[in-house]
């Protein structure tokens, strides 16, 4: 048997991605079987309650918008005589667009489904401390300037699951997306951060997959699905593009917000009224005073459309990454490379 602990990111992604669904039937007819059983935190299982409305809001916006924006530009630029072809091709688009927003909500109820199979493991005063000590330490999840909590709690309870007494024939599995925190990302992010590289060995794997760790465990269940986790990849929905690249849009123009911010506050830049705000010749040292209010004011609408733990602040090699992929999505619709204008 396999008892697998997964990340509440794992099931958030899961269920808002309807290519996933042949992993929840996997699954499903593994527990069936008792060849696995999914170790459920209460903490993971808070955290998914409190995000599916998120999850299906996003979807059907996400949907809708790309849609409507299609639709106009049809309408706009169509070729006359081809123009009414297109739209009804669109209305077709648009219902099984609606039927794939649906496949989120189907998602949500089963995997509900499987936590329901589970009895939920409370978080011990030892796992707080430990958690507690962690933080204290720097150690991961910890490493990193945000707050971790939630996430090493999550490597504590998978700690005391694996020192605790099994069967010698059981296996263990913590499986999660968030490769920041808990991987070795400065040699693999494939491998466990070395803070937590002891609890992973023989009988303990860590994954970033769960489809791929299904599939390794027990391939003969997962025959039908023929799936190819190394290379097979379907294109990513445009609507996945177009709202990656509005995130990376506002992390990268809040991060040059905070550097103006910061020539400010030692005085190399300045902020004037009108009156003192020369444009003939311009200075790239001011910042007319009705601009910057509105500057301020796009920063909270991003931090609160963002959330500032997706705002940084961000290594060298992140920063580069951010960066490289706006620039790449950018070309993808259209713009040249290293297009990174805010």
């Amino acid at each position: 048997m396999l008892k697998i602990l997964v990340d509440t990111c794992v099931w958030l992604d899961i269920a808002k991605d309807y290519r996933q669904q042949p992993i929840i039937h996997a699954l499903e007819k593994l527990i069936e079987e008792g060849e696995v059983c999914i170790v459920l935190p209460r903490v993971v299982a808070n955290e998914f309650a409190r995000n599916k409305e998120r999850i299906i809001a996003d979807s059907r916006k996400s949907l809708s918008s790309v849609f409507k924006r299609v639709m106009e530009a049809v309408v706009q630029f169509g070729k006359e005589g081809e123009r009414e072809a297109a739209i009804d091709q669109l209305h077709d688009v648009d219902h099984r667009m609606a039927t794939l927003g649906e496949a989120v909500n189907e998602s949500i109820g089963r995997l509900e489904k499987i936590f329901a199979l589970n009895e939920l493991m409370e978080t011990s005063e030892s796992v707080k401390c430990r958690a507690a000590d962690r933080a204290i330490d720097k150690r991961a999840p910890f490493h990193r300037s945000k707050n971790s909590m939630v996430d090493a709690l999550l490597i504590e309870i998978y700690a005391d699951l694996i020192e605790a007494d099994h069967p010698r024939d059981v296996e263990f599995a913590f499986v999660t997306h968030n490769k920041q925190d808990f991987s070795d990302m400065g040699v693999d992010e494939r491998k466990p951060h070395p803070d937590i590289a002891n609890l992973f060995g023989e009988k303990s794997t860590y994954s970033l997959a769960l489809g791929q760790l299904l599939n390794e465990f027990a391939p003969e269940w997962l025959e039908d699905f023929k799936f190819d986790f190394e290379y097979h990849q379907e294109p990513r929905r445009l609507s996945e593009i177009l709202e990656a690249e509005h995130l990376l849009l506002r992390q990268v123009w809040y991060n040059r917000h905070w550097n103006l911010r910061s020539k400010i506050d030692d005085g190399s830049h300045a902020i004037v009224p009108e009156s003192e705000y020369s444009r003939d010749p311009y200075r790239p040292d001011q910042t007319l005073d009705s601009v910057w209010a509105g500057a301020l004011a796009a920063a909270k609408r991003t931090e609160d459309e963002v959330g500032l733990e997706n705002l940084g602040p961000w290594d060298d090699f992140e920063w580069g990454m951010i960066n490289g992929k706006l620039s790449a999505l950018r070309w993808v619709m259209g713009d040249e490379w290293d297009m990174l204008d805010t």
